[in-house]
């Protein structure tokens, strides 16, 4: 145990480790401007004799200029190659060497500092959406048990041959896909299907990978390579969806392909039309370096420094205060991406349900008090490890009735029981256990098609236990909620069996639910749904088999209290409290704060058009547009705090 202990310790520390030189390394450049930015500014204002002379102060505010400058360069360099010339790197660019030109340094590297600071922010933001299917492939197991030479040996799947006997215990992954050698054995299928009943599989019928085995020890013969697994089919769906999402274009960058052209070419008119005048009025005295330095005042003011620090910084504010709130966004592109939504596509089993099993009903035959109907099926379930047979027995300790000493168990393998109980047998299973002892019961039992436990006593029909799947508390709030929201367009798509999910539909007053379907059917549904460009739909799900549906989806919401990583790592959106209530909440949190951005894009446009147009009249020095400049960036960035403030 102690070194057991040592070693989570260790693999803590050297996590650490690691998440701080990640750290560093996103950071030091950006830092390192700052502090020499900093400390030119404090040299010139105390009046260090040395820093007075040009070269020196030229040289100290490049090195501080060159951390965050040569990035920005590169970029734009990129874009150049693209044959993208006017991007927003571009004007960064231009701005800072024209500052630089006229001596104002410590102006060109507070630009391109703010800019990189803005970045930072947006791609810290973004950066998980971008890792999002790293997380599918560690649920592959990467062991498997093969039968050779008589003795079991550990192997990769991969090296695995279709045709080898492969063993795999109880609760353990299956590794491969193949066809069961056992009788019969249990199988959680969740992974694959969402199907929320656990599944007998029988001798002979197909097992595949990613199912869990959840009661006994199992053989399969392998039928497929690893790489052509089912498993490995959702991933390949889900690779090819993500690759399907265009990625959401920064507002800034389309903005800045308009505004930046005409803001260079206006800056070239200031040098140039004067220049010309002066042939027509030979009064005007024209000097060259006049204008150009009210042309570069003008690029300088024209730097949209409070849009890029505080569009990102909106961004931030509105990602915090969802966090707040259990709702964690991947990136500012999926704040906005949700306004848009009015489509809404929810998973069953574990999204709007519990994905735990309770008794819904009670039917007795007549001449059986209930409360003995439920004593003798718990009783007689009681040693099972099946969650049907714990949910009953579950039940019947909240019902406080008292279990009976059991004795003879048999199983009988996809019926059902039979035990004695005070020397009479009770069998307890499904219909067809009963036709196998010629036992008769009810012919509108096999009209029933929810989770039905049904009992005999001897040779009599004794009654059945109904057991569902029950609704989360906030279901029903979850759908009313998005109806509020005018989203028109709600639907269910589940695993389970379309008799189930009509029944919760009706519940939860939606009128499209589909059932019976498996991981490729709900992305044919979405692409179905995606033809029509007027849908932007948001698909809420938790389990592995909602992967690829989340990543084909406009905005894919996870379930991640109890959800799996899978479809966690691949969501733009993930619910940590695992409540359906919260997907109008992202939505309304996602509206507040595209409102509030634009309200900062308002007022920084408003002032900069102001101040441009006085730099360009020469009525403005570069030190007040600087102080302009910092002036809308506080007053933008202290509204993107509000956010924090206004959810709650």
């Amino acid at each position: 145990m102690g070194h057991c202990s040592c070693c989570a310790h260790g693999c803590a520390s050297e996590k650490e480790v690691e998440v701080k030189i990640f750290i560093f390394q996103e950071y030091w450049k950006a830092g390192l401007s700052f502090i020499l930015l900093i400390s030119g500014i404090i040299m010139n204002a105390l009046d260090f004799a040395f820093f007075h002379k040009e070269y020196v102060a030229l040289a100290w505010y490049i090195v501080a200029y060159l951390p965050v400058g040569l990035p920005v360069l590169k970029e734009a360099w990129e874009s150049m190659k693209e044959k993208d010339y006017f991007s927003e790197f571009t004007l960064m660019i231009v701005a800072t060497i024209g500052a630089f030109y006229i001596g104002e340094y410590p102006e060109g590297v507070a630009v391109m500092l703010f800019y990189t600071i803005g970045e930072l922010f947006q791609d810290k933001a973004v950066d998980k959406a971008k890792r999002n299917i790293g997380a599918l492939l560690d649920i592959r197991p990467e062991k498997a048990l093969v039968l050779r030479d008589n003795g079991l040996i550990t192997e990769s799947p991969k090296n695995v041959k279709v045709g080898e006997i492969i063993e795999i215990k109880s609760g353990e992954r299956v590794p491969l896909d193949g066809v069961m050698l056992n009788e019969v054995a249990a199988f959680n299928t969740a992974a694959l299907t969402g199907e929320s009943v656990p599944r007998n599989i029988r001798e002979g019928e197909e097992v595949l990978a990613g199912m869990i085995v959840t009661d006994k020890v199992i053989r399969i013969k392998v039928t497929r390579p690893f790489d052509k697994s089912a498993l490995a089919r959702i991933l390949e769906l889900v690779q090819n969806a993500s690759e399907r999402k265009a990625p959401a274009e920064l507002f800034i960058r389309k903005f800045a392909r308009i505004y930046t052209p005409i803001v260079i070419g206006l800056a070239v008119l200031i040098v140039i039309l004067p220049f010309v005048y002066s042939f027509i009025d030979t009064q005007f005295a024209y000097v060259f370096n006049d204008w150009l330095y009210r042309a570069l005042v003008f690029l300088v003011i024209s730097c949209p420094c409070a849009l890029v620090v505080s569009i990102p910084l909106g961004y931030f504010g509105g990602i915090g205060a969802a966090s707040r709130l259990g709702i964690l966004f991947k990136g500012g592109n999926y704040l906005d991406a949700i306004t848009k939504i009015n489509t809404v596509v929810f998973d069953k089993t574990g999204t709007l349900t519990q994905g735990t099993f309770e008794v819904q009903e009670c039917k007795s035959a007549s001449g059986i008090k209930e409360k003995e109907l439920i004593k003798l099926v718990a009783s007689v379930e009681s040693n099972s490890t099946h969650p049907i047979a714990k949910a009953i027995v579950n039940y019947a300790k909240l019902q406080n009735v008292e279990l009976l000493p059991v004795t003879g168990t048999r199983e009988f393998a996809g019926f059902g029981l039979e035990a004695m109980i005070n020397g009479t047998p009770v069998w307890v299973g499904n219909c067809r256990l009963l036709s196998k002892f010629n036992i008769e019961y009810p012919a509108e039992l096999l009209q029933i098609t929810d989770t039905m436990v049904v009992c005999a006593i001897g040779t009599d029909y004794a009654g059945y236990l109904l057991l569902a799947d029950t609704l989360k508390e906030d279901a029903k709030k979850a759908i009313d909620d998005l109806k509020m929201l005018h989203i028109k367009n709600i639907q269910i798509l589940s695993g389970d069996k379309q008799s189930i999910v009509t029944n919760f539909a009706e519940k939860l007053g939606i009128s499209k639910a589909y059932g019976d379907l498996l991981p490729e059917g709900k992305v044919k549904h979405l692409e179905e749904l995606r033809k029509d460009e007027a849908n932007r739909i948001a698909f809420v799900g938790d389990g592995m088999n909602d992967a690829p549906v989340l990543a084909l989806s406009h905005v894919g919401i996870a379930m991640g209290g109890l959800g799996s990583d899978a479809a966690i790592e691949t969501a733009d959106v993930v619910v940590q409290t695992d409540q359906p209530s919260k997907v109008a909440e992202a939505i309304k949190v996602g509206k507040l704060t595209r409102r509030i951005i634009w309200q900062n894009v308002s007022l920084a446009f408003g002032v900069k058009l102001l101040v441009l147009i006085l730099g360009a009249g020469g009525i403005a020095t570069l030190w007040e547009a600087v102080f302009a400049d910092v002036g809308v960036a506080l007053l933008a960035i202290m509204n993107a705090v509000r956010i924090q403030k206004m959810i709650k």
